[in-house]
């Protein structure tokens, strides 16, 4: 059943009406339907200056029809997530003609600049790929450990995931076709690019990645089904705090994926790859989740194969969030 549309109030109707009311403008709707682009981007497929793209972008943003997102001295745009405004946003776009010419035209422009960040992104990963390998090799493959986080996440679908630290975004493609909103956060704008790369190559267009601070994250409270935080606390000075704040912003009985290494001596990742731990013990995230007020509800480890070159081993949690649990709890006691 589809959700009633929201209201708008007359001013807020009429000023993204008039927003959007415009060539130009119409043309930026349609074209960040498809794509976070930044005004760089605009200007390319637009053949317009950049003082006149970002006239019309910062109309847009305030009548509510776009979102803009920092990364370091970038901003992207997409159409709003949410609200009466980023409805009327998307009801306008869906009723543009596919096959008007100047749809057209714009879209094979922007699948222009589609295949130039692919190929920055694969620079990118080929200068980088000997590294990566190198610590591939030392514990379980990926395709066991993204098993292992599906069957965690197995028999309770959910609608909105949040990747922290995504990197390349691999998480938000494996989930992708299953959820209805997928976000990811990364400090490294070199990996949002790749992620960025990733996501348009799949066409998981209700997916999308932003720079972000993970102790600080740029996301309301309560917003998340599933929040992954996949091999990223070896990384961090202050993995409990990672971890309170990715429980501020799950939703009730929402869920938290942790997957890290389990402790191991290979010091050489500290010097070399900025490893600041060398693996977690059980207990130790367990007792952060708990601090955070989830219910650590499951741990596995994921022992290197034998025979591989494997050294190190693989542990995933599970943590839920125990609100309507609680609830349900009191009501039958009643």
């Amino acid at each position: 059943m589809n959700e009633p549309a929201s209201h708008l109030p007359f001013d807020a109707l009429n000023a993204a009406l008039k927003a959007a009311g415009e060539a130009t403008r119409l043309r930026v709707l349609a074209l960040l339907a498809e794509a976070e682009l930044t005004v760089s981007d605009l200007t390319d497929i637009l053949r317009q200056s950049q003082p006149r793209i970002s006239r019309h972008l910062k109309l847009l943003v305030e009548a509510g029809l776009v979102q803009r997102f920092r990364e370091g001295s970038w901003a992207f745009f997409r159409l709003a997530e949410s609200g009466g405004s980023a409805e009327l946003a998307r009801a306008l776009v869906a009723r543009l003609d596919p096959d008007d010419p100047i749809v057209m035209r714009d879209r094979e422009r922007l699948s222009a600049v589609r295949r130039a960040r692919a190929d920055a992104a694969q620079a990118y990963f080929r200068a980088h790929a000997a590294q990566w390998d190198r610590i591939r090799k030392l514990h379980v493959t990926d395709a066991a450990v993204e098993a292992a986080i599906s069957d965690a996440l197995a028999g309770k679908p959910f609608r909105s995931l949040l990747d922290l630290g995504t990197g390349t975004g691999r998480i938000l493609e494996l989930f992708g076709s299953d959820i209805e909103r997928g976000l990811g956060i990364d400090l490294s704008l070199d990996m949002l690019h790749l992620a960025r790369a990733r996501l348009e190559r799949s066409g998981l267009r209700h997916c999308s990645v932003r720079q972000g601070d993970i102790y600080d994250l740029p996301v309301p409270a309560n917003s998340f089904d599933v929040v992954v935080l996949h091999q990223v606390l070896h990384y961090l000075d202050d993995g409990a705090r990672a971890i309170r704040e990715a429980a501020r912003v799950l939703a009730p009985s929402g869920r938290l994926v942790v997957v890290d290494f389990a402790p191991h001596d290979l010091e050489f990742l500290r010097d070399e790859h900025a490893h600041r731990r060398l693996g977690f013990t059980e207990e130790t995230v367990a007792q952060w989740m708990s601090a955070a007020g989830l219910d650590a509800v499951s741990h596995r480890s994921l022992k290197p194969e034998p025979g591989s070159d494997g050294k190190i081993a693989v542990s995933i949690w599970l943590g839920r969030d125990p609100r309507i649990l609680m609830a349900k709890t009191k009501r039958e006691v009643a």
